[in-house]
């Protein structure tokens, strides 16, 4: 098993000009000439967590809902602290449906990228008696050790795509 934390390891959230080997227009030139280049494009430490993921069968980001956004056949959970309750993000609760949050990342970034999405955890613990955190922790170690036996939720296939549909 590897974990990375990327927040301990000061990794930064977006790659710059700086972080590319040969520079930006070195990027833009092979792209504008359709070159197979095959070689390194980032230093090591971005080609590092790059790898972590491709060789990766599962991958859980874990970070406070506040952010909205997250950094082929590999399956990953969302997992959130969100500071309220269970109730709070029901369909009529204070702050609504917690899917449809969850709807961009889930839909729009991971299974875009080809992963395979299981269904999200979020735990409100900021408010929690010690026993309830605990019930909290006893259920995600309990859910971690059959997670490969889950089944993906389910998204429309991009095939079905139509420029032409209007909603």
């Amino acid at each position: 098993n590897v974990t990375a934390c990327l927040y301990a390891m000061n990794f930064k959230a977006s790659a710059t000009a700086e972080d590319i080997i040969y520079g930006y227009g070195f990027v833009l030139k092979k792209m504008h000439y359709c070159c197979n280049y095959t070689g390194p494009l980032f230093y090591y430490d971005i080609a590092e967590e790059q790898h972590k993921v491709e060789q990766a069968e599962l991958v859980i980001f874990q970070f406070p809902l506040y952010w909205f956004s997250i950094p082929a056949d590999k399956k990953a959970i969302l997992s959130f602290t969100n500071g309220g309750t269970e109730s709070m993000f029901q369909p009529d609760g204070i702050h609504g449906d917690f899917n449809v949050a969850l709807w961009p990342l889930q839909n729009g970034v991971l299974r875009f990228c080809g992963f395979q999405v299981l269904a999200s955890r979020s735990s409100g613990v900021q408010h929690s008696p010690p026993d309830v955190r605990n019930a909290m922790l006893d259920a995600w170690q309990e859910r971690l050790n059959s997670v490969f036996a889950e089944k993906p939720l389910s998204f429309a296939p991009t095939k079905h795509f139509d420029l032409t549909f209007q909603g």
